[in-house]
């Protein structure tokens, strides 16, 4: 039983260790179509500002602004959005009330919404 626990935890460890060595990568892949220059002189005027706070937050990842700075600020606000949508248009309040396969599609639009605010 412990070697067992010990196996599982070792695959634990090395999940999250390789995790760790993607999400770093990717801090590293920098978004093509974003200026450098201009990024860093943007960095440099908000000192001390939230924007500042987010960077720490990303692991560094909002200052070279790489694939991974978006982390999951787009799902987040689109599932607020498709919240406030499924109070106040009427096929997505019916959607609501059809249970399981009603909760599907409203989780699918939410990822169809995600994918848009991404972009």
């Amino acid at each position: 039983m412990a070697n067992s626990s010990m196996s599982d935890l070792w695959k634990r460890i090395r999940f999250v260790i390789l995790a760790i060595v993607i999400y770093r990568i990717g801090t590293h892949i920098p978004i093509p179509g974003i200026d450098p220059q201009r990024l860093e002189d943007l960095f440099t005027q908000n000192q001390g500002t939230i924007l500042e706070m987010f960077n720490l937050f990303s692991g560094g990842a909002l200052e070279r602004m790489s694939v991974f700075a978006l982390n999951v600020i787009p799902y987040i606000s689109s599932a607020i959005i498709m919240q406030l949508f499924s109070n106040s248009i009427p096929y997505l309040q019916e959607l609501k009330k059809d249970g399981q396969a009603g909760r599907n599609a409203i989780t699918q639009f939410t990822r169809y919404g995600t994918v848009l605010l991404a972009l």
